[in-house]
C-alpha cells in the first residue's frame, strides 16, 4: 500500500460502536426512593436521571432538568485486579443526588452493581482513594511483605462530612472543619481545596489568611494543611510554607508520578508541582515561627488557623450552594468552565500586575509563578510585598498567640514547571481537562485542555536519571475542542475544531478515526475555515506566537453547528447503519469522556452517548515481538513514525483480517525501507506466506482484489504457486494416491529485470540495524516451539534482506535451518554501492550470525564464547537460556546475581561500540562449588525469574534438557522450605501445596480440608451431644489402628447420660430403704461423673472450629441414674436422702471449660460470639464461667472488650470471676500487660493502696487473682510483684474473721505465683537480694518465728485475729505446700545443691515427726525439679530419695505381717516411705513428660503396679488408704505425663480398672486425678503432647498439685480451676502425612535425628508416621524415608519456625508416593510393588510392562492416555508392532525413573531420526536439538555429575540414545556415499547444488558442525596435502574430528571416501 498521506488513506477504524449510558442511572431509577415517583410521570425526557426530591418544589419541568443535568456525574477506570492477571473490564462510580453506585462491567460481560452508598445529604463528589496504613496503625499484625498496607476506599464527599469506605468493609466518617471546594485523591491519602468564599478576600490586616489546601492521609488522622516549597527564586534560599493562595485552583492530581497541577486565577498561568510526603526539617521550619524574623505571619497562620480548624462548626462556615464553587471537571457539565470568580479589590490586581513585572525574561524556565510565592508568602496581599523589604516593620504585626498546639504538616509541594506566559491568554482560560499520556515509544506527556481557546497544549516530561525528579521539556499545542488518552495503545484521541476525531501519538498526528454508522462532518462546513498547520509546525516558543484570529473564529464556527445533510457516499462503507439508534440528522460529536485502557465515550450533540474502541497496534504475536524489536532499536522519531505508518496500513477501514497481518506488516515494512513491493515476486504475491490458522487451509485473499465473474489463468497459477499446493504435494495422502506433482509455471519477470531501492525512504539508511534485530527475534522465536509458524513466516524476510545486503553467511545459515523455504526464493534487489554508504551501520550488527543453539553447543563443548547478544524485554528468553547454561554447564555463579551478565551484551538504539575483551569471555567449567548447589541455585533463580513449568515444556527439547537435568536433581533432595513456585518448578506437588498452606494466612480451619472429618460417627443417635463428637476420626484411626481404645476412652469419659446403678435388693431391706441405698450408690458415682469433664477436655482438646453464627453446643452434666431391670430413674432430688448443697457448681464449670477448649487457637472468633455464647438461664452461669476461662487459655479471650469484661465483672457472679481472671492472665501470658494488672489488682487486696476501701471479694476469687498476677508477669522477676507475693504467702488472719477460712489455697497460690513470677531465675535474682527470698521460703516451709512484718500493710496486721491462736510463729501447715513449690520453681534446673539439700528428706525419727508425711512428696518432687539433670529413669535413683532411716525400716511393700518396734513409730515411716517414693516418680514423670522414654515408663508402672498390690495387702491400714490412694493416683498422672498424647495400652487399663473402683475411700478428688490421667494419655486425640519448657512445667504444678479435693466443692487446698493449667504446657506434636494426591492422611516412614546431649550421642531412629514428634529442640532432623515416597528432609539445626508452623496447623506434612509404590496400608510388606514385580522378569523388560500397570505408577490423565491410544496392541498390527514396544519400553522409562516429562523428548527424538531415515526433513530444527542433547550427555559437567552420583540422571539406564546416534550417523554416510558427497563438494567449492539434495545436505551440514565455505577460505585449507594438516587447520575452527574424517576425502581430492 503505497503512504500517501491524503485524508481519505490515512481514515482508521474504529471498532465496537455501542450505546453508552452509565450503568448507575439505571439503578438509581429503580431504587426505592419514594419522592421521585410522582416527579417521573411528568417528565418527557425519558434519559435523564431520576431527580432528588426537592427538585419537585422547583415546579417548572424545564428547572428540573438543568437541575438534574448538574446533580449527575460519573467516572469510569480500568478494572482492578486482586491477583497479578490482566482484567479488561471497566468500573464506573456513578453519582446521582445522595446515591453513589459502582459498578463494573465490560463489553463482553453485562453490568453489575457492585455497591451502591446513599448518604443523608447530597453527595458532592465520589472517588476512589487508595490509603496506605503504616504497620503500627493496623491492627492486622500477621500481614506479611513491607511496612505498609494499602487500603482500597471510595470516599464520598458530602456539605459537611466526608464517608470513607474501605473494601475491606471498614467505614469511617470524617467531620470536615471548612466546606470543601474539591477533593482530589493522591497517592498517600486525599488533598481537599477549601472553597474561599468571597468574604473572605481581602483579609483584615492582622490575620493571615488561613491555608487552602490541606490533607488527610487516612481516615483516622487529622486534617492537616499542605505546605509547598517553592524553587530558590531570586532572593537565594527555597521557602516552606503553608499554602494559603486563595487563587490557586487544582486543575489536576496524578498519583504515578505523583504531581499536582494548579491554576491561578489572577495570572491566568498554570503550575505543576511534585506532591510528596513533608521531611522533618519542612516540618520545623513551618513551625518554628518564632526565629523567621521576616515572617510574623506564621506565628499568625499557624495559630490561627488551627484555632480556626478545631473552633470551626457547622454554624460559621460560609454558606452558599453546595454547587457554587463546584468545579466542572467533576460536575462533566460543560456549561462554566472554571467555578465562579471571585470579586477582587483593584489593590490585588495591581499586586499581581507587580509581581509579574518582576518576573525575569521568559526565556528562563518560567519563575513567574513562583515568585509570586516568594514575595507575597501565600496571601495575595500587598502588605506582604513591603514586609519582605523592610524588616523593621515587623513587631507591629506581630500580635499575641493563643496557647493551641500546631497541626503538624503531611504532604508538600515542591515547584516544578509553570507555563510561559502568552499575551493572548483571557483572563478565563483554566484547564478543564489535564491528562497524562504516553506516545508509542515511551515518552511522556502532560496534556491540558484550554477549552476557551480550543487549545490542547502537550508538556513533555521525563524522569531525571536518579528518578528522583521530572525534568519538563517542550511545550506543543494542537487545535483541540476536547481530548481525551487511549492508555491501551499509548495515544491520545483529539476532537478537533471541525468535529473531526483525530488520533495522536505524543504530537504526532497518526490519522483520523473513522466511526462506522457516524457521519463524518459536512465537508461545507470544514472547509469555510482557514486550516490549522499541523501541529508540529506550531511548537509554541516565546518568539512565535501563535495566531491570533485561529481562536476566536472556530469558536464562533462552532457555537452555531449548521446541520448539514450527510454525504451519502459514506453510507455503503458503514455495515452498523441498520443497527444505529440515532439516525436523526445532523449528529456530531461534542465532547469525549471517560477514556478506559482504550475505549472512550463520544457524547454526541443530540444528548445521547456512544462507546468505541480504538484498534490495538497489532494483534499476531510475531508482528508484535518485530514492532517492538525494531521499535527498541530506531532513533525515537523514527520509530514513531515508522509506527505511525503500520498503524495506518493495519487499521484503514476495511481492514485486513487476521490472516494477513503478516503479510501488510512485512509489506508495509519493506515500502518504508525503499523496497517496490508491488514488483518483488514474492511479496506481490502475498500468499506466498503460510496461513496463521494450519498450513492446509487455502489463504484468504485481500480484500482489495476485485473480485471477477469468471476465472483466469492466473488464477491457476496463483494456486500452483501456493504454499497451499506446496504442502499437499508434500502431504501423505498426495503420496498414497501417488499424484504427479504439477510445475507452475516460471513466473514471466520474476528474473527480468532487477530491482532497486528508493534510497529517500524512512527506514532506508536503518536496513542493517532491522535486520539485525529482526535475526534476533528469530533466535528468540526458536526457543518457543510454539512459534514455528512464525518463525517460517519470518525467515522469508530475513533471507530476502541478507541477500540485498549481499550477507552471504546469513544467508548460508538460513539455508542450514530451513533448507526447504530458503532455495525457493531467488529475486535479489540492487542496493548501489553509493546507497550503502548512507546506511547506518549499527555497533552491534556482526557478520557471524548470532545462534542461540550454536552458542549453548559451544558452552556444552567447553569451547570458549563470546556474549550473546540481546535486546533487553525483547529477547528475554535467549537471556534466560543463556544465563542457565552459563551457571549450570559453566558453573559460574556469578552468571545469575548480576544484570550486566558477561554472557549477554545489551542492544540498544545509538550505542557506542563496546570494547570487548576476548580474553574475559573465554569460560570453562568452573569446579568452586558444589554441584548440587547450582542445580539449586538455577531452579531458585529461574522460579525467581518466574519461569514456570509451562514455559519449559515449550523450549525445544534439547535447550530444556539441561533444566531439565537440574530440576530433576533438586526433586530427588529438595529442601524442605522452598518457596511454592519452586516447588511446582520441580514438580513436587507435596511441596508445594506444603508451602502453599504455610503462606495462607490462618483461615476459617487451618486444619485444612484434610483433618475436619465430617463423617458423623456411626453410632451418632445414641451418643448424641457427649462433647466428643468433633474429634478428627481419620487421623485417629491411623494412629491407633489395630484396636477401638478410642471408643473405649469415649465411653469412658462421657458425662451426658444417666449412669447405671446397679443394687441389688436384700430380702430382708424394705422399699423405701432400697430406694435409699439406690440414692446412696447414685452419690458414689455422681462423684465420678463430675470428674469426668476435666479429663474430656484433655481429650478433646483444641479439635473444633466452631460456625461463627452458632452458638457452642456444651453438653449437659447427667447425675442421674437407671437402674436395671426396669430402667427406672434414679435422681437425687427425691428429698429421700442428704445432697450437699451447690454439689455440682464446680463439676459444671469443668464441663463448661471442657467445651470451651475444643475450640482450636486458630479459629475466628470475635468478642461478639463470645457474648452471644452467653446462656439464657442462670443455673447454665457457671458452664459459662468455665467457658470464659477456656477461651482465655486458647487464647481468644484477648479479642473480648474490655467494656464486656468490665460487665461480667460487675455481676459479682464468683465463678465468672474466677473463669474470667484466670483465663484473661493466660491469654496474656508473660506479657505484664498494665491493664490486666490493674483488673487483677482490684481483686488482691494486698496490691491496692493500704487506705483503699476495702472491698468484699469473694475468697476463692482472690486465689485466682494471685495465680493470674503470676501468669501475667511469669518469667519477668517482677520485684514489687515477688515482694507481695512472699508476703501473701504467710499472711496471718485478720481479726475480723477475714482470710481465716481455706488459708491453705490462699497460700499455696501465692507460692505458686511467686515461683512463676521469678521462673527459673535462681540466685540471679536481679535487684531482690534484700528480699532474702529464698530464706524466707524456707523460713515459711520449717517454721520459726514470724518476722516483723516489712512493707506497707504493716497496719493491717497490727491486731491478731480473734479466733485463730497462732502467737508469734509461723503456721507451717499453711504455708509449707506454697513456699516449698516456690523454692521448686525459682531453683528449677538450676542443679543449686545448696538449696536443694533444705529439701532433703530428715533422716532421724525425731525430725520426721516433725513433718507432714504429705509435705515430704512436695519436697522430694521440689529437690529433684531443681536438681533436674540428676533424674534418670531407673528403680535405683527413685530409691536413692529415701533417706536411710526408712529404708531399713520400712515394710516391704509385699509383707504380710507387721515388725514390731518400740521406739520408731512404724506408721509415720511407712508413709513417709510411700509419699517420698510418689515425689520422685512425680519428678520423673515431670522430667520425661511427653517423651515416651521406654526406661521411665516401664520404672513408674512397676511402681504403680506395687502400690496396687499394697492396696489389697494386709498391711494397707498401717499406711492408711487414703495416702495410698493418693500415692496412686500420682503415679498414674506420672505415668500419664510420660506417655502424654501416645494412647498407651497398659495405662489406658490400669486407667480404666481405677474407673471401676467407686466405693470405700475412693472420692471425688480420687476420680479427678484417674480421669486427668486418661485425658492426657489421649491429649487432643493423639494430636498434642507436653513440654518440659519452664513455662510448662510451672503450669502443670499448678494443674497436678498431688492433693486432690475430698469432694466436688472442696477448694481448702487448692483452688480446682487451676486444673486446667495443664493446657498451658500442651504443645502440637502430631506429623500426619497426607498423599497429596489423594488427599488424605496416610503412612509414611519418618527418620528422625536427635543431637548429641550429656547423656547420649547423636542417634537416628525410625519411626511409622503418624506419630508424635519428641521436642524440636532435642532434633536435628527428620527426613521423611524412601522407598515409597519421594525423600524430604526438614533441616531443624537452621531453626525449627518451619517445623512448628507445620504442626501447629495440624501437623499436616504432604508427601507423594513414588511410581510404581503402593501406600503401607494397601502393602504393608511391599511385597505387591510395581518394581517388586518387575524384577522377577528382568529378561523382556518392555513386553512385560502392560499399559494397565501403568496406574500404579502415575496419576496422570496424560498418560493414561498415551498407554491407551499408543502401546496397546490392535489385530493384524503388521511392522507397527515396533512402534508400540518401542513407545512402551520409553513410557516404562519414564515412569519407572520417574520423570514422565521427558517422555514428549523420547518421542521426539525418535520421530526425528525417523524423518531423517525418510530423508523429509526439511527444516533442520530437530537435529539441533538431537546435537545438543547429545552434547549434553558427553558434556564435562555432565560427566562430573555422574561421576559423583552415579545413579542418577535423565537418561540413565537406556540403550536409547546410543541407537539414534548410531542411526544418524549411519543415514547421513549412506547418503553421503549415495551421491551426496558430489553436492558435499559443490557446496564447499561454492557451486549451486541440484534441489532434491538440499534437505540431506543442510543436515549433514550442522550434525556434523562443518564451517561455511568463507570460513573454509579464511582457514586456508585449501592447500592441505594430508590429513594431519587438515586435522591442525580445524582445530581453530571447532569442527569435531568426526566430522573431519567425513570432509577430509572431498578436501584432500581423495578419490577413496574415508567414511568410516
Amino acid at each position: 500500500m503505497s503512504d500517501h498521506s491524503d485524508e481519505a488513506a490515512t481514515m482508521i477504524a474504529a471498532g465496537d460502536l455501542q450505546e453508552f449510558a452509565p450503568r448507575g442511572r439505571e439503578h438509581c431509577r429503580r431504587h426505592p426512593s419514594a419522592l421521585t415517583l410522582q416527579l417521573r410521570r411528568l417528565q418527557p425526557a425519558s434519559e435523564l436521571c431520576s431527580s432528588d426530591g426537592a427538585a419537585g418544589l422547583v415546579g417548572s419541568l424545564r428547572e428540573v432538568t438543568i437541575h438534574e443535568r448538574q446533580r449527575e456525574s460519573w467516572q469510569l477506570r480500568k478494572g482492578a485486579s486482586d491477583v497479578g492477571e490482566e482484567v479488561d473490564y471497566d468500573e464506573e462510580l456513578y453519582v446521582a443526588s445522595n446515591m453513589v453506585i459502582w459498578s463494573k462491567g465490560s463489553k463482553t460481560q453485562a453490568s453489575t452493581v457492585y455497591k451502591a452508598f446513599t448518604v443523608d445529604s447530597p453527595v458532592l463528589q465520589a472517588l476512589w482513594c487508595d490509603f496506605t496504613i503504616p504497620q503500627e496503625k493496623s491492627d492486622k499484625a500477621d500481614v506479611s511483605g513491607s511496612g505498609e498496607i494499602i487500603e482500597k476506599c471510595i470516599c464520598i464527599l458530602q456539605n459537611s462530612c466526608i464517608n470513607v469506605h474501605s473494601i475491606e468493609g471498614k467505614d469511617y466518617i470524617a467531620a470536615l472543619p471548612f466546606q470543601v471546594a474539591n477533593v482530589w485523591p493522591t497517592k498517600y491519602g486525599l488533598l481537599f481545596e477549601r472553597s474561599s468564599s468571597s468574604h473572605e478576600v481581602p483579609p483584615s490586616p492582622p490575620r493571615e489568611p488561613l491555608p487552602t489546601m490541606f490533607s488527610m492521609l487516612h481516615p483516622l488522622d487529622e486534617i492537616t494543611p499542605l505546605v509547598c516549597k517553592s524553587g530558590a527564586g531570586v532572593f537565594g534560599s527555597a521557602r516552606v510554607q503553608y499554602v494559603a493562595d486563595y487563587t490557586m485552583r487544582i486543575v489536576f492530581l496524578n498519583t504515578e508520578p505523583s504531581i499536582v497541577m494548579t491554576y491561578d486565577t489572577v495570572q491566568s498561568l498554570h503550575t505543576v508541582w511534585a506532591l510528596r510526603r513533608v521531611k522533618p526539617e519542612e516540618q520545623n521550619m513551618v513551625l518554628k515561627f518564632s526565629e523567621q524574623l521576616g515572617t510574623p505571619q506564621h506565628m499568625a497562620t499557624s495559630s490561627s488557623l488551627t484555632a480556626h480548624l478545631r473552633s470551626f462548626s457547622k454554624g460559621d462556615s460560609p454558606v452558599g450552594s453546595p454547587f457554587q464553587n463546584y468545579s466542572s471537571i467533576h460536575s462533566q457539565s460543560r456549561s462554566v468552565s472554571s467555578p465562579s470568580m471571585q470579586s477582587r479589590s483593584p489593590s490585588i490586581s495591581n499586586m499581581a500586575a507587580l509581581s509579574r513585572s518582576h518576573s525575569p525574561a521568559l526565556g528562563v524556565h518560567s519563575f513567574s509563578g513562583v515568585q509570586r510565592f516568594n514575595f507575597s508568602g501565600s496571601a495575595q496581599s500587598p502588605r506582604r510585598h513591603s514586609i519582605t523589604h523592610s524588616p523593621n516593620s515587623t513587631s507591629s504585626d506581630s500580635f499575641l498567640v493563643p496557647e493551641t498546639e500546631p497541626i503538624v504538616p503531611e504532604l508538600c509541594i515542591d515547584h516544578l514547571w509553570t507555563e510561559t506566559v502568552t499575551n493572548m491568554r483571557e483572563k478565563n482560560s483554566q484547564a478543564s481537562k489535564v491528562f497524562i499520556t504516553t506516545d508509542l515509544c515511551g515518552q511522556k506527556f502532560l496534556c491540558f485542555l484550554v477549552e476557551s481557546q480550543l487549545q490542547l497544549w502537550c508538556v513533555k516530561f521525563q524522569e531525571s536519571n536518579d528518578k528522583s525528579q521530572l525534568i519538563f521539556g517542550s511545550v506543543t499545542n494542537i487545535q483541540a475542542k476536547d481530548a481525551a488518552p487511549v492508555e491501551g495503545i499509548d495515544t491520545l484521541l483529539v476532537l478537533d475544531g471541525s468535529g473531526n476525531l483525530v488520533l495522536y501519538s505524543g504530537v504526532v498526528r497518526v490519522g483520523k478515526v473513522f466511526i462506522p454508522g457516524l457521519p463524518a462532518p459536512s465537508l461545507t462546513m470544514s472547509n469555510q475555515m482557514p486550516r490549522p498547520s499541523t501541529p508540529l509546525d506550531s511548537v509554541s516558543t516565546p518568539s512565535k506566537p501563535l495566531n491570533k484570529h485561529l481562536a476566536p473564529l472556530e469558536e464562533g464556527v462552532l457555537l452555531s453547528p449548521v446541520p448539514e445533510l450527510r454525504d451519502s457516499s459514506k453510507l455503503h462503507d458503514s455495515t452498523y447503519i441498520e443497527d444505529c439508534t440515532f439516525q436523526q440528522l445532523g449528529t456530531f460529536i461534542h465532547a469525549l469522556r471517560d477514556p478506559v485502557h482504550n475505549r472512550v465515550t463520544l457524547e454526541l450533540s443530540n444528548n445521547t452517548m456512544v462507546r468505541i474502541a480504538i484498534p490495538e497496534i497489532a494483534t499476531s504475536e510475531l508482528v508484535k515481538r518485530c514492532l517492538q524489536g525494531v521499535k527498541a532499536i530506531l532513533p525515537k522519531e523514527i520509530a514513531v513514525q515508522m509506527l505511525v505508518k503500520w498503524y495506518n496500513a493495519y487499521n484503514a477501514p476495511g481492514g485486513p483480517s487476521y490472516h494477513s497481518e503478516w503479510n501488510l506488516f512485512v509489506t508495509c515494512l519493506m515500502n518504508m525501507m525503499g523496497y517496490n513491493t508491488e514488483r518483488l515476486s514474492w511479496t506481490r504475491n502475498v500468499s506466498k506466506h503460510l496461513d496463521f490458522e494450519g498450513s492446509l487451509s487455502p489463504v484468504i485473499a485481500p480484500k482489495k482484489a476485485r473480485p471477477s465473474e469468471t476465472g483466469s489463468d492466473e488464477d491457476w497459477e496463483y494456486l500452483l504457486s501456493s504454499d497451499y499446493h506446496k504442502n499437499f504435494e508434500s502431504h501423505p495422502v498426495a503420496k498414497a494416491l501417488r499424484l504427479d506433482p504439477l510445475e507452475a509455471l516460471a513466473s514471466k519477470d520474476d528474473f527480468s529485470q532487477s530491482l532497486s531501492l528508493d534510497s529517500s525512504t524512512l527506514l532506508f539508511t536503518h536496513i542493517p540495524a532491522i535486520f539485525f534485530v529482526l535475526h534476533l527475534i528469530y533466535e528468540e522465536l526458536k526457543l518457543n516451539s510454539l512459534m514455528g509458524e512464525g518463525i517460517r513466516s519470518l525467515v522469508v524476510l530475513l533471507v530476502q534482506l541478507a541477500r540485498d545486503l549481499k550477507l552471504d553467511a546469513y544467508i548460508d545459515y538460513y539455508y542450514r535451518d530451513y533448507p526447504a523455504l530458503v532455495k525457493a526464493s531467488r529475486q535479489t534487489c540492487v542496493i548501489d554501492q553509493v546507497q550503502t554508504g548512507f546506511m547506518h551501520q549499527p555497533a552491534f550488527f556482526s557478520p557471524e550470525p548470532p545462534s542461540i543453539f550454536q552458542w549453548l553447543s559451544s558452552c556444552l563443548k567447553g569451547e570458549g564464547v563470546q556474549p550473546y547478544p540481546y535486546l533487553p524485554g525483547i529477547c528475554e528468553r535467549s537471556k534466560l537460556v543463556v544465563v542457565s547454561v552459563a551457571l549450570y554447564i559453566l558453573g559460574d555463579e556469578s552468571a545469575v546475581s548480576n544484570e550486566a551478565s558477561h554472557y549477554l551484551y545489551k542492544i540498544t538504539s545509538g550505542q557506542r561500540k563496546q570494547q570487548m575483551e576476548q580474553d574475559d569471555n573465554r569460560c570453562s567449567f568452573r569446579h568452586s562449588t558444589s554441584v548440587s548447589s547450582l542445580a539449586e541455585k538455577l531452579v531458585i533463580w529461574m522460579s525467581d525469574v518466574g519461569f514456570t513449568l509451562r514455559d519449559l515444556e515449550s523450549l525445544p527439547f534439547g535447550v530444556a534438557l539441561p533444566i531439565r537435568d537440574a530440576i530433576y536433581y533438586c526433586r530427588e533432595q529438595p529442601a524442605s522450605d522452598w518457596p511454592e513456585a519452586v516447588c511446582l518448578l520441580i514438580g513436587r506437588q507435596d511441596l508445594s501445596k506444603q508451602a502453599c498452606e504455610g503462606n495462607l494466612q490462618k483461615g476459617k480451619s487451618s486444619v485444612g480440608p484434610v483433618l475436619s472429618s465430617d463423617i458423623p460417627s456411626g453410632t451418632e443417635s445414641e451418643e448424641d451431644e457427649d462433647g466428643m463428637n468433633d474429634m478428627n476420626e481419620e487421623v485417629m484411626s491411623l494412629i491407633w489402628s489395630e484396636d477401638l481404645r478410642v471408643q473405649e476412652v469415649r465411653r469412658l469419659l462421657q458425662s451426658a447420660r444417666p449412669v447405671r446403678v446397679n443394687v441389688v435388693q436384700m430380702p430382708e431391706a424394705s422399699d423405701h430403704e432400697y430406694i435409699e441405698e439406690k440414692e446412696n450408690r447414685l452419690l458414689q458415682l455422681c462423684q465420678r461423673t463430675m470428674a469426668l469433664p476435666v479429663g474430656r477436655g484433655m481429650f478433646t482438646l483444641f479439635s473444633y472450629h466452631p460456625i461463627p453464627t452458632e452458638q457452642l453446643p456444651i453438653p449437659k452434666l447427667n447425675l442421674t441414674g437407671r437402674a436395671p431391670p426396669r430402667n427406672t430413674t434414679v435422681d437425687l432430688n427425691s428429698g429421700n436422702i442428704d445432697v450437699p448443697p451447690n454439689m455440682a457448681c464446680w463439676a459444671s464449670f469443668h464441663n463448661g471449660v471442657a467445651a470451651g477448649l475444643k475450640i482450636a487457637p486458630a479459629s475466628q472468633i470475635d468478642s461478639a460470639w463470645i457474648v452471644y455464647n452467653k446462656p439464657k438461664i442462670a443455673e447454665l452461669a457457671n458452664e459459662y464461667a468455665g467457658f470464659l476461662m477456656a477461651l482465655g487459655l486458647n487464647g481468644h479471650l484477648t479479642k473480648l472488650a474490655t467494656l464486656n469484661i468490665h460487665d461480667y465483672l460487675t455481676k459479682g457472679h464468683e465463678m465468672t470471676s474466677i473463669g474470667l481472671l484466670l483465663g484473661v492472665s493466660a491469654a496474656k501470658l508473660g506479657t505484664m500487660d498494665v491493664a490486666i494488672t490493674r483488673l487483677l489488682s482490684i481483686h488482691i487486696p494486698a496490691l491496692l493502696p493500704p487506705t483503699s476501701t476495702e472491698l468484699d471479694v469473694p475468697h476463692n476469687v482472690q486465689v485466682a487473682a494471685v495465680i493470674g498476677i503470676g501468669l501475667v508477669y511469669q518469667g519477668t522477676a517482677h520485684r514489687h510483684t515477688a515482694e507481695v507475693l512472699l508476703a501473701e504467702i504467710g499472711r496471718p488472719p485478720g481479726p475480723e474473721m477475714e482470710y481465716c477460712t481455706d488459708r491453705e489455697s490462699y497460700s499455696l497460690a501465692s507460692g505458686l505465683a511467686l515461683g512463676m513470677v521469678c521462673l527459673g531465675h535462681g540466685s540471679n535474682l536481679i535487684g531482690m537480694s534484700d528480699l532474702n527470698v529464698p530464706e524466707q521460703l524456707y523460713q515459711y516451709m520449717v517454721g520459726g518465728h514470724r518476722r516483723f512484718q516489712a512493707g506497707m500493710h504493716r497496719e493491717k496486721h497490727k491486731s491478731p485475729s480473734y479466733q485463730i491462736k497462732e502467737g508469734d510463729t509461723i503456721n507451717v501447715d499453711v504455708t509449707c505446700p506454697g513456699a516449698t513449690l516456690a523454692l521448686a520453681m525459682i531453683y528449677l534446673k538450676t542443679n543449686n545443691r545448696s538449696i536443694a539439700d533444705w529439701l532433703q528428706a530428715p533422716d532421724t525419727m525425731y525430725l520426721l515427726d516433725f513433718v507432714k508425711p504429705e509435705f515430704l512428696l512436695l519436697r522430694t518432687l521440689a529437690r529433684c525439679l531443681i536438681l533436674w539433670d540428676d533424674i534418670l529413669p531407673n528403680s535405683k535413683w527413685v530409691n536413692s530419695n529415701v533417706p536411710q532411716i526408712i529404708r531399713e525400716n520400712s515394710i516391704s511393700l509385699q509383707a504380710t505381717e507387721l515388725p514390731s518396734s518400740e521406739d520408731l513409730s512404724l506408721e509415720t515411716l511407712a508413709q513417709a516411705h510411700v509419699y517420698i517414693i510418689a515425689g520422685a516418680c512425680l519428678s520423673l514423670g515431670f522430667r520425661f513428660a511427653g517423651s515416651e522414654n521406654l526406661a521411665a515408663f516401664k520404672c513408674l508402672y512397676k511402681y504403680a503396679t506395687d502400690f496396687l498390690k499394697c492396696l489389697s495387702a494386709p498391711t494397707a491400714s498401717i499406711t492408711g488408704h487414703y495416702n495410698l490412694e493418693t500415692c496412686l493416683s500420682v503415679l498414674l498422672l506420672a505415668l500419664a505425663m510420660v506417655m502424654a498424647g501416645s494412647g498407651n495400652l497398659k495405662v489406658l487399663q490400669l486407667c480404666r480398672f481405677m474407673h471401676k473402683k467407686t466405693g470405700g475411700e475412693m472420692n471425688y478428688g480420687f476420680h479427678l486425678a484417674h480421669h486427668m490421667a486418661l485425658g492426657l494419655l489421649f491429649l487432643g486425640g493423639g494430636r498434642y503432647s507436653l513440654s518440659t519448657s519452664n513455662s510448662s512445667i510451672a503450669a502443670l504444678l499448678c494443674a497436678l498439685y498431688p492433693h486432690f479435693p475430698v469432694h466436688s466443692t472442696d477448694n481448702r487446698y487448692h483452688l480446682q480451676a487451676l486444673r486446667h493449667l495443664y493446657v498451658l504446657a500442651a504443645e502440637p506434636r502430631l506429623l500426619t502425612p497426607v498423599d497429596v494426591d489423594s488427599n488424605t492422611p496416610c503412612y509414611a516412614l519418618i527418620e528422625v535425628t536427635y543431637k548429641g546431649t550429656q547423656w547420649y550421642a547423636e542417634a537416628t531412629e525410625e519411626l511409622m508416621a503418624p506419630t508424635l514428634l519428641p521436642e524440636l529442640h532435642l532434633l536435628k532432623q527428620i527426613r521423611v524415608k524412601g522407598p515409597r515416597y519421594w525423600e524430604l528432609l526438614i533441616d531443624l539445626s537452621k531453626g525449627t519456625n518451619h517445623l512448628k508452623s507445620i504442626l501447629s496447623k495440624g501437623g499436616v506434612l504432604y508427601v507423594k508416593l513414588r511410581a510404581g509404590q503402593l501406600s503401607y496400608k494397601e502393602d504393608p510388606m511391599g511385597w505387591r510393588s510395581l518394581l517388586a514385580q518387575t524384577v522377577t522378569h528382568r529378561n523382556s523388560e518392555a513386553r512385560a510392562f502392560k499399559p494397565e500397570a501403568i496406574s500404579a505408577f502415575t496419576s496422570d490423565p496424560a498418560l493414561f492416555s498415551f498407554a491407551d491410544y499408543f502401546c496397546k496392541p490392535t489385530v493384524n498390527m503388521g511392522q507397527k508392532q515396533e512402534i508400540l514396544d518401542l513407545f512402551s519400553s520409553i513410557l516404562y522409562e519414564c515412569v519407572t525413573q520417574e520423570n514422565p516429562e521427558m517422555l514428549p523428548t523420547y518421542i521426539a527424538i525418535d520421530q526425528a531420526v525417523r524423518r531423517l531415515e525418510r530423508k523429509e526433513m526439511s527444516e533442520t530444527f530437530e537435529l539441533w536439538q538431537i546435537k545438543l542433547v547429545l552434547e549434553f550427555f558427553s558434556s564435562r559437567s555432565h560427566q562430573e555429575r555422574m561421576s559423583r552420583n552415579p545413579n542418577r540422571g535423565l537418561f540413565m539406564n537406556s540403550e536409547f540414545l546410543p541407537v539414534m546416534k548410531c542411526t544418524i550417523d549411519n543415514t547421513l554416510d549412506q547418503w553421503l556415499q549415495a551421491g551426496g558427497d558430489v553436492s558435499l563438494h559443490s557446496y564447499l567449492s561454492g557451486q549451486p547444488t541440484e534441489d532434491s539434495q538440499l534437505s540431506m545436505l543442510a543436515c549433514f551440514l550442522i550434525y556434523h558442525s562443518v564451517p561455511t565455505p568463507g570460513q573454509l577460505a579464511a582457514g586456508g585449507l585449501e592447500g592441505s596435502t594430508n590429513f594431519s594438516e587438515l586435522l591442525l587447520k580445524f582445530k581453530q575452527l571447532n569442527v569435531p574430528v568426526r566430522a573431519l574424517l567425513r570432509l577430509a576425502p572431498l578436501l584432500l581430492r581423495n578419490p577413496q571416501a574415508m567414511v568410516l
